[in-house]
C-alpha cells in the first residue's frame, strides 16, 4: 500500500513550533523517522501560517529533501505556496493534495499538476459541497478523472479522496467510503485511493482501535493508499498483515520480515 506520512503537519501542536522557528533537525529527524518506519511520500503542510505559508512550504521542501529522497505531498489550499513549493521539489514526481470539482479550486489547480507534471489527490466534492451519499461522490469522481486524463495526467498519478467523514457525526460515514473506495477501484483501477484515514475516528475515544477497524475494511474494499501516521507501529502492523491476507504479500514474505524485525528490537530493548 501507499503510505503518505502525515506528520509533517502545521496543524499538529507537536511540529508546528519547529516550522515556524525553521528548526531543521527537528524537521529532519521527523522526516527520516516517518521514511524508515515504511512512508512512500511525506505530507507537508504550512497551512497554519498563513501570509507566511509559501515562504514556510518553500523551506520544508527544500530542507526535507536534503534528508531523503521520497517525494512530498505539498498540502495546500494555496494555490500561490503550491507553486512555491513545486518550484523547488527536486525529489521524483511530488503529488498536490489537493484539488476538488469546484470551479475557481480547478481552474487554480489543475494548471499547475500539467505544468509541474504532479501527481494529484482528487476529493470528491464540487461547487454543491460534499454529497452525503455514494451515488453523488462517484459522480464528482468520474469527472474529475475524466477532466483530469483529457489534461494529459495518467490514471496512476491520480488519487481519489473518497472523503472520509467521522463516523461519530453520521453512522453512515463508515459505510459511504467505503463504498465509494470499491466502485472507484472497480471502475477505475489503474486510479489509486489518497484515505485521509483519521478523520474516521474524530470525535470518539479509542480512536487508535477504529482506525485500524477502518483500514481494514478500507484495504478489504480496494484502498491502495492512506495518509497516516507510519510511526504508530501498531497501525503499520496492520497494513503489513492486511496485505498479506488479501493477497499482495508473496508467500508473507514482508509480513515475517516486519515480524522478524520487530522480534529482534523488542529483544535488544529488552537488553
Amino acid at each position: 500500500m501507499i503510505v503518505i506520512g502525515e506528520k509533517l503537519n502545521s496543524t499538529l501542536k507537536a511540529i508546528r513550533p519547529a516550522m515556524e522557528a525553521r528548526d531543521s533537525e527537528t524537521v529532519q529527524d521527523l522526516a527520516r523517522r516517518q521514511v524508515a518506519a515504511g512512508a512512500n511520500y511525506l505530507d507537508v503542510n504550512a497551512g497554519m501560517f498563513l501570509e507566511e505559508e509559501s515562504d514556510i512550504l518553500t523551506w520544508l521542501v527544500e530542507t526535507i529533501g536534503e534528508v531523503t529522497d521520497v517525494p512530498l505531498v505539498l498540502d495546500s489550499p494555496s494555490p500561490e505556496a503550491l507553486r512555491a513549493g513545486l518550484k523547488v521539489h527536486r525529489n521524483g514526481r511530488p503529488l498536490i493534495n489537493s484539488i476538488t470539482g469546484e470551479t475557481g479550486r480547478w481552474e487554480a489547480v489543475l494548471p499547475l499538476v500539467t505544468e509541474y507534471d504532479a501527481g494529484v489527490i482528487a476529493l470528491c466534492m464540487d461547487d454543491e459541497g460534499m454529497p452525503e451519499d455514494v451515488d453523488g461522490r462517484l459522480a464528482i469522481a468520474e469527472t474529475m478523472i475524466r477532466g483530469l486524463t483529457r489534461a494529459g495526467v495518467q490514471p496512476g498519478d491520480i488519487f481519489i479522496d473518497p472523503l472520509v467523514r467521522p463516523v461519530s457525526t453520521g453512522s453512515h460515514y463508515g459505510v459511504v467510503a467505503l463504498e465509494t473506495i470499491r466502485r472507484v477501484k472497480e471502475d477505475h483501477p489503474d486510479v489509486h485511493i489518497a484515505c485521509g484515514l483519521s478523520n474516521v475516528s474524530y470525535g470518539i475515544p479509542g480512536r487508535k482501535r477504529m482506525n485500524q477497524a477502518f483500514l481494514v475494511a478500507a484495504m478489504a474494499a480496494g484502498m491502495d493508499g492512506a495518509i497516516l501516521d507510519p510511526l504508530d507501529t501498531d497501525l503499520m502492523d496492520f497494513v503489513c498483515a492486511t496485505e498479506a491476507l488479501l493477497g499482495r504479500d508473496a508467500y508473507c514474505m514482508n509480513y515475517l520480515k516486519r515480524h522478524r524485525s520487530s522480534q529482534k528490537e523488542a529483544a535488544l530493548q529488552k537488553g
